[in-house]
């Protein structure tokens, strides 16, 4: 099968826009769709800033920002997608959004042989496949953010996906992106979210019993377990309304009650305190 170079991306928010700058400094033809012009200008303004912020740290060279802006096209149309190898969805985490989105790219792709998969954190891929005409060419994608940053992709297959679609995902993936590639079940939360959103959801509930101030439940796990960042500031850049959705299609799969999204997260959802992109989760920012 060819080797894919021509790469399209629904949706500019941080998974998109992380995603889409990769694929540029990696070479490829990149084209981000947006639901409308405005949204796609702002995603341009994201990419570019991560860009320059990469030249100012001194990770890139002038001539690598100016060749990866030079492969991104940005647009308020799925039809621009039309000739695109592979389209990567990274819309919201919401399984109607999403379901709508791969209808309309199913009827936008030309080529036969072209892969439609998802970034999806936690809905099932089997179901997305479903309302397409081309479930050997869907599969699940599962980058984590930041992109720029996070190594790991699980590649997660379909009932019906093709083997070769496998083939060619891990290998656009691992070759062409250079991530590390697991490949994982079409069960709720993959491998990594199944294993990371109780631990998350446990931290949560310590503060909410007052057992220990999210300031030591992160410096215990930071400092005694080695992990880079605390639960709690891990939920913060995640974003709490992501959390909650995660956890809510993991607990509506398999009804253990170590998935339920505990009442203080859902409060703070509630209250708009998101983390890092509302300004103040567990942390000010």
């Amino acid at each position: 099968m060819p080797e894919i170079s021509r790469l399209g991306v629904v949706g500019c928010g941080l998974m998109g826009s992380g995603i889409a700058e990769v694929a540029a400094l990696r070479g490829l033809d990149v084209i981000v769709a947006e639901s409308d012009q405005e949204l796609a200008e702002r995603g341009r303004n994201r990419v570019t800033a991560s860009l320059d912020r990469g030249l100012e740290h001194g990770k890139l060279s002038a001539d690598d920002r100016d060749l990866a802006l030079s492969r991104l096209t940005f647009t308020g149309s799925l039809d621009a997608l039309a000739d695109r190898q592979l389209v990567i969805e990274a819309v919201a985490e919401n399984r109607e959004v999403k379901t709508e989105v791969f209808r309309r790219l199913d009827r936008t792709l030309a080529a036969a042989d072209a892969i439609l998969a998802t970034n999806t954190s936690s809905l099932p891929v089997t179901e997305l496949a479903a309302v397409t005409g081309r479930p050997s060419h869907v599969v699940g994608l599962h980058f984590f953010n930041p992109v720029p940053v996070q190594r790991l992709v699980e590649v997660i297959p379909a009932l019906g996906t093709s083997a070769d679609t496998v083939s060619r995902v891990h290998a656009f993936a691992a070759d062409r992106l250079g991530k590390r590639v697991i490949h994982a079940p079409d069960r709720s939360g993959f491998v990594v979210n199944a294993l990371l959103v109780p631990y998350l959801l446990s931290a949560v509930r310590m503060v909410e019993a007052g057992l220990a101030r999210a300031e030591d439940i992160d410096d215990g796990m930071r400092y005694g377990c080695a992990h880079p960042m605390g639960p709690l500031r891990l939920l913060d850049l995640i974003g709490l309304d992501t959390a909650q959705a995660v956890a809510d299609a993991l607990y509506e799969e398999y009804k253990e009650p170590l998935y339920s999204a505990p009442p203080l997260l859902r409060r703070m959802v509630a209250a708009g305190r998101l983390g890092r992109k509302s300004g103040g989760g567990f942390y000010p920012y």
